[in-house]
């Protein structure tokens, strides 16, 4: 399979490119800049250009684009950003996908789409969510539009917190708890819908595998978690006590109160119904699988 990866270069899409040619596929990646290399190809997506040919004789496009969401203020530039930077890649690639024929597109989006679940449960027939992020989500996924109503094969890949080796959650978690300053976020009772990097890749690439597959999929371990939960095995498996916490108050004040409101004091509960039903089979099936592959490396 020819696959075009935009976004190849981040923690989600160098393993996916990795995985992807391990397995035999020929991978084309997206840069925003002059190419350099044989696998690369140059697009501007706020001007609505790509490199002639990119994607001439493609079976499949994944989308990974995106600005970080957690670590600035939500000033109105960074949500303009946060936007921005998701929508017009989308809508660019989703009219080229549309021009070409691209037979498939697996559209990166969040679990943030549920917005705040408390204690529920969603999968993915729950309805959207009310915030900033489920607005965010929702955009993000009309933008492949274009390309479904010319007959590609769309999936809208809702992904929660990726539990790596290195970067992403793990990365900003392990110095903490190493120097024994881990601890619950505000009441702790917010679920967080973790999934393993091999888990993330591994459905991306089985979503681009199986035909059957179409529409939203959770990319969610099928456990989820509250934060004391995870707080509690992370300190466990890491031998340093979690005693702190971090109230809300404080939060707030160092982050903004919209940011923290909307992703570390607010949760979802999602579960992988989509990827259960197509006979997915996690890699690292609980918390404490996914976080021993993490901590081992």
């Amino acid at each position: 399979m020819r696959v075009v990866i935009a976004g190849s270069s981040g923690l989600i899409g160098t393993a996916l490119v990795a995985l992807l040619r391990q397995a035999g596929h020929d991978i084309l990646r997206l840069v925003r800049r002059p190419a350099r290399a044989p696998d690369e190809r140059a697009w501007d997506p706020p001007s609505a250009t790509m490199e002639a040919g990119t994607l001439e004789g493609v079976d499949a496009v994944v989308n990974l684009c995106g600005s970080a969401m957690g670590n600035r203020r939500w000033s109105g530039e960074v949500k303009q950003a946060i936007r921005d930077t998701r929508i017009v890649p989308t809508e660019v690639l989703a009219a080229a996908i549309a021009e070409h024929g691209v037979p498939v597109l697996v559209n990166a989006s969040g679990v943030g789409y549920y917005g705040d679940t408390g204690d529920r449960q969603v999968d993915e027939s729950a309805s959207l969510g009310s915030g900033f992020l489920a607005q965010v989500c929702r955009d993000w996924e009309n933008a492949t539009a274009a390309a479904e109503q010319a007959g590609t094969r769309v999936v809208r890949a809702r992904t929660g917190l990726v539990i790596s080796p290195s970067g992403g959650l793990m990365g900003r978690l392990k110095p903490l708890f190493a120097l024994g300053l881990g601890g619950r976020l505000g009441s702790g009772r917010q679920y967080m819908p973790w999934i393993s990097l091999d888990d993330e890749v591994g459905a991306i690439r089985f979503a681009l595998e199986n035909d059957e597959i179409a529409g939203p999929m959770n990319l969610s371990g099928p456990e989820p978690v509250t934060n004391a939960e995870f707080t509690n095995t992370v300190g466990e498996m890491m031998h340093r006590p979690a005693p702190f916490v971090v109230p809300g108050f404080a939060l707030r004040l160092i982050l903004g109160a919209e940011l923290v409101d909307e992703m570390i004091l607010a949760g979802q509960r999602a579960v992988p119904a989509a990827l259960r039903k197509h006979g997915y089979r996690f890699q690292h099936p609980t918390l404490r699988a996914a976080l021993t592959a993490a901590l081992e490396k």
